[in-house]
């Protein structure tokens, strides 16, 4: 099966409230889980890279017009492409609306394994949560991401996973050293594969702005979807926390364990899976230095480093404690340790 014949079944678009204002420029979104765009195209797609692997999973067994679908130049029926609105705390502060400024999910697929998979595009154009960005991805950074992700994934470690590579035959600008000196690189999109991207953010935006009741709804909604076991417990929130807890301390011990360095630790890159997603500055331990970050932003606080994880881990999750506490109005479930 190729691309073409792809099934979709986009629970996300479905089931929550979409941005009213389908008008593709940066703005303050209210009221809505996301905002209908769809990726722009580029100039010359190339397929660059492909995982068998995680093709098989999807149920592929060939690549044919992936360029195309996957480089964001042709859209297939059954496609509800998104941006999801999101917030975060950024290096220990809180940094109001961010969202998917440079990604687009094209939508949800049922493998031959009955599992759900979303199918997400990054560096595939401008949406309305880029902010002062591009919206495009650098061959370089996109390359990464994609050997990590997989590398992660046979490493034993939770994570996306990433499905291929595409060159976009057109220059993207970067800074590449943060030195004033920006240059043209080759752009490229990475198709991500995950059960779903949402992350501690998309819930910390909500309560920020006080919209208790799309809090419920994006809450029952991941109840229903990614943790159904818990769908008739009473106490089902905190149950769900403290299995967000779990997933989350796993996670981060087995990046302990492999010497993985995520260096980008803010609660928008947090997954409610506990899955290790957005591979932006990470790097690898080649001797034990706890101080050690790949982040040059982060070169002065050490924020994130190697040996800070499992804190700032426990620091981002009570952050997500904060933001579903208007659902149960009770601390104690919530701060036990």
């Amino acid at each position: 099966m190729n691309l073409a014949n792809l099934r979709f079944d986009n629970s996300f678009v479905r089931d929550l409230p979409a941005d009213t204002n389908t008008e593709n420029v940066v703005r303050q979104v209210r009221g809505a889980l996301f905002t209908p765009v769809t990726p722009t195209p580029v100039r010359e797609p190339q397929l660059l890279a492909w995982s068998d692997a995680v093709a098989e999973q999807l149920g592929l067994s060939s690549a044919e017009g992936a360029a195309e679908i996957l480089g964001g130049n042709r859209m297939l029926p059954g496609m509800s492409p998104y941006a999801a609105r999101y917030g975060g705390h950024q290096f220990g502060n809180w940094a109001g609306q961010l969202g998917d400024g440079r990604a687009i999910t094209l939508g949800e697929t049922i493998g031959p394994d009955g599992q759900r998979r979303e199918l997400q595009l990054k560096g595939a154009g401008r949406t309305p949560y880029s902010r002062t960005a591009d919206g495009r991805a650098v061959l370089r950074s996109s390359v990464r991401e994609f050997l990590c992700s997989e590398a992660m994934h046979y490493l034993g470690v939770p994570t996306t996973r990433a499905l291929s590579l595409v060159g976009t035959g057109e220059a993207v600008i970067r800074d590449m050293f943060y030195d004033g000196r920006p240059e043209a690189e080759p752009g490229a999109i990475v198709c991500r594969v995950a059960p779903s991207f949402i992350r501690f953010g998309n819930f910390e935006i909500l309560a920020a702005q006080k919209e208790p009741e799309l809090l419920k709804q994006l809450t029952d909604y991941v109840l229903r979807m990614h943790y159904p076991e818990l769908a008739g417990e009473e106490n089902r929130v905190a149950l769900w926390f403290e299995e967000i807890c779990r997933r989350t301390a796993v996670m981060v011990a087995h990046w302990m364990r492999v010497g993985f360095v995520h260096g980008v630790m803010n609660t928008d890159n947090m997954s409610i899976l506990g899955l290790t997603i957005d591979y932006g500055p990470y790097g690898w331990l080649e001797g034990f230095e706890p101080d050690w970050t790949p982040n040059t932003t982060d070169a002065e606080g050490r924020r994130y480093a190697y040996g800070r994880q499992p804190q700032i881990a426990h620091w981002n999750l009570s952050r997500l404690a904060s933001a579903l506490y208007p659902l149960i109005n009770d601390e104690a479930p919530l701060y036990r340790g």
